[in-house]
């Protein structure tokens, strides 16, 4: 998880990622955030998040993203 807070951090260092769980409906991160998260967790965890998986609900908080990470790594 400090690697996904790292990369999130990068990006937006004035959110506080543990506690927001609304990031895409508030337009806190964008469709760009969202290429370049997908591009970091892919160099950070070695997994490749399909285009099915790129929806809201997996990207509205750092920890329903972290639970994408772990489903996909387990697979």
């Amino acid at each position: 998880m400090d690697a996904l807070l790292e990369i999130l951090t990068g990006l937006h260092p004035e959110v506080d990622f543990e506690a927001c769980n609304t990031l895409v409906d508030d337009s806190i991160i964008d469709s760009f955030d969202i290429v370049s998260i997908v591009s970091e967790i892919n160099d950070a965890y070695d997994v490749v998040i399909p285009a099915e998986e790129i929806i809201p609900d997996n990207f509205n908080s750092a920890r329903a993203l972290y639970e994408l990470i772990l489903r996909l790594e387990d697979e």
